[in-house]
This record gives structure tokens, sequence and C-alpha cells, in this order.
């Protein structure tokens, strides 16, 4: 058991730590190339095809081989240096991005090489994660947990806020081959600030030993024996598979809206401003006694704007008070799933053991691919009927599956913020 520390309320107290600053200022850098990544392959997938399943493709091509490498990737980084780890991973992106600019910026760019590259970062992506997450809990004091965790969740929600909106303006004005050059930029800086970072040796956390294959069963059966591991990682899969997704059909949502690359990078911009929103709403809210219903009820929120989002473009598609309302929606929906996010990873980082922190958060870090790869579930649904109609029919099942876990769990309804994290072992069954 552990207990949320009183200084956990201090929402910047992690950056008074040197070493957890550098090592938040060099990954600014690197989430702000993943943000411009995502943006200008989305548009220009779709400027290229003009499908909704080639954007679903796209997504597949993004989450599949993260999923797989994750897997590995967070038994690797139980077992090897993850400051190095981290120099290989960004520096290889970063090479990836330099190709995808070139060829785009030559004019020989078509689709499947977007797919291609898009798919071998997804593959590093899912080295890099693990690591990144196992990483940064070394470099300051417990108690400072929760603030390290809102820090990181605010330098993606931030770059989503700023990036998309600056990368529309530029895609407008240059191409898409400027946002996926200055992506390159973002991963060098990240692979330039872990050369120079020498962690010291009371913050390194003891490699595991062992056959490799026995270390990831390991990690499976602690979470499948622990009631809020394996409870919060399924309905975090759940949000981002069938909630966030439905961003990954936003170049289409900006095509029937009519707002062009400027008003697709407003549309992202949106949802980075909700998701700070999020994030300064959830801190003063980890240690509630009611944590467990904020829970349940954010991802149910974020479940119902997204059916607002749909209606705005479906209903309302060439009238400007559609796009704003969209604009409005998106970014209620980015609030609610947000505050999940940070609650939910919150308490996860607090109970985890130091030991199995890579193969846990490995396992954990999946719904980031969960994203691109519920675009493909989208991507064919909207294929066959429209947009719209893929990003409700994916929030209805999402607003069904956390009534199920209200239900069912009755245990996360009751967690309290205050109170110990409990990571008692799961009871068989029959007893």
């Amino acid at each position: 058991m552990s207990r949320l520390p009183a200084g956990a309320s201090t929402r910047f107290g992690a950056l008074h730590h040197a070493p957890y600053r550098r090592y938040w200022l060099g990954s600014a850098a690197s989430v702000g190339g993943f943000q411009l990544l995502i943006m200008g392959q989305g548009w220009l997938v779709y400027e290229l095809s003009g499908s909704p399943l080639d954007l679903g493709f796209l997504g597949a091509a993004s989450s599949i081989p993260t999923i797989a490498a994750a897997l590995a990737g967070g038994v690797i980084a139980d077992r090897v240096d993850r400051r190095r780890m981290l120099i290989v991973t960004s520096s290889i992106i970063a090479g990836l991005l330099v190709l995808l600019a070139a060829l785009d910026g030559t004019g020989v760019v078509a689709v499947w090489h977007v797919l291609a590259i898009a798919a071998a970062i997804a593959l590093i992506a899912g080295l890099d994660f693990p690591s990144r997450q196992a990483f940064f809990p070394s470099l300051i004091p417990r108690e400072q947990m929760m603030s390290a965790v809102a820090l990181n969740s605010m330098l993606w929600q931030g770059s989503r806020m700023v990036l998309p909106g600056l990368g529309g303006v530029v895609i407008a004005l240059v191409d898409t081959w400027a946002v996926f050059a200055a992506g390159a930029i973002g991963f060098m800086a990240m692979t330039r600030v872990m050369a120079s970072f020498t962690p010291t040796p009371a913050a390194e956390v003891p490699l595991a030993t062992g056959h490799s294959g026995r270390q990831f069963v390991d990690g499976i059966r602690y979470i499948a024996s622990h009631r809020l591991f394996w409870v919060l990682i399924l309905l975090t899969y759940a949000t981002t598979f069938f909630g966030i997704s439905y961003v990954q059909l936003m170049p289409a949502f900006a095509r029937l809206l009519g707002v062009g690359e400027t008003g697709y990078g407003l549309l992202l911009s949106a949802t980075g401003v909700g998701a700070i929103t999020g994030n300064l709403i959830a801190a003063p809210l980890q240690r509630s006694p009611r944590l467990g219903r904020l829970m349940v009820a954010a991802p149910m929120g974020g479940a119902v704007a997204i059916v607002g989002f749909a209606l705005c473009v479906a209903l309302l598609p060439d009238a400007s008070i559609g796009y704003v309302l969209a604009l409005v929606c998106g970014m209620l929906t980015a609030v609610c799933m947000s505050m999940y996010f940070v609650a939910s990873m919150t308490q996860l980082q607090l109970a985890v053991p130091d030991a199995l922190r890579g193969r846990v958060m490995g396992i954990y870090t999946i719904c980031f691919s969960l994203v691109p790869l519920g675009g493909l579930l989208g991507g064919v649904v909207a294929a066959v009927t429209s947009p719209p109609f893929a990003a409700a029919l994916n929030a209805g099942v999402l607003a069904a599956i956390v009534v199920v876990m209200a239900i069912t769990q009755p245990a996360l309804r009751r967690l309290d913020g205050g109170a110990p994290v409990s990571v008692e072992p799961q009871e068989p069954r029959g007893r």
C-alpha cells in the first residue's frame, strides 16, 4: 500500500528538481515533434488520397507496431540503461522524420511511403514510451509523483494546444514537409539532452536480471492479480480506443466543415486547450474522497461530448456556428478525458513497485497506440457510413463500457484519493 503524499498537491513542484527539469525540457522538444508528425501525416495522407479508409490504415500503421514493441519495451526498460535507450530511440525517430520530409519536399511521396515510415516510427516509439515512463520517477522524490505525472501530461496536451494550430498555418504557407522537418529537430534536441544527462547513482533503479520471457510473464501476472491495475488499465484502453480515436478522422471532419488546413489545426488545438484545462482541474482533485466517482464520470462526459461533436459536423457542416460548436465539443471531450488520464496514471505510478515499473508501464502505454488503432475501426465505419456516424458509434460503445465498469467494479467508484492506494492481490474466483 502507498498513500498519496501531502506534498503531491504542489502542481509544479517536480520542476524544482534540476534532473527532472532537464528531462522535462528535453521531452518537450520530442513530444512537440510527435504532435507535428501526427497532424502532418494525417493531413498528407488525406490530401494524397481523400479517403477516410486510408486514415484508418494510417492509424493501424501508427499503432500495431507500437503495441507489439511496447510489450517487449517494458521488459527492456527494466533490463537496460533507460537513458541510453532514449538516446537511441530519439535518434532513430529523428532520422525517419528527416526521410519523410525529404520524400515530401521532393514531391515523390506516396501514401505507402507515409504508412511505411509511420509504422517504423511506431515500432521505435513502442520501445521509447516504456523507458520514458520508467525513467522519470527516479529523478524526483516520491511526494512529487503527482506533480511529475501532471507535468508530463501537460507536455502532450500543451503541445496539442499550440502546435497543431501553428502546424496548420505552416502547411498552408509552406507544405507538410516543413512540419516533418521541425519534428526531426525536436527529436534531435531530445537526443542531445539525454546524452548530456548523468543520473546520480542513488537515483538509479536496479536492473532486472533473468530470462526476459519470464520477466514479461511476471509483469502480466502482477497486473492480473491486482484489481487496481487491471481495472484502470482496461478502462484506459477503452477510453483511448473508442473515445479519443475520433481525432484520427479529424482531417475528414475538417473537410466536411470546409475549414481547410488552418481550421484543421485549430480543431486539434482545441483538444489541446481542453486537455490542459482538464489537467488543471484534476490536480486539486487527486486527494478527493470522491476520486473514484470522478474517474467514472470523466470518460462518460467525454463520450457525450463526442456525440455532440459528431452532431455538429453532421447537421451544421456549412454553417460557421457548426464549426464553432465543434471546437467547443472537442475541447469538452479533451477536458473529461484528461481528467481521467491524470488520475489513473497517478494512482498507477504511486502503486507500482520500482522493480516492475518498466513492464507495468509498458503495458499501460499501449493505450497511446490505441488512439490510432481505434481510428482504423472509425475509418472502416466512416467509409461505409460517414465520419460523424463513426465517431458517435464509438462514443456510444465507450459509454456502455463505462456503465458496465461502474456497476461491476464498485471498488473503482469508491476509490478515495486521500486514502492508501490498495494494491492487494485479486482474490481467486469462487472464494
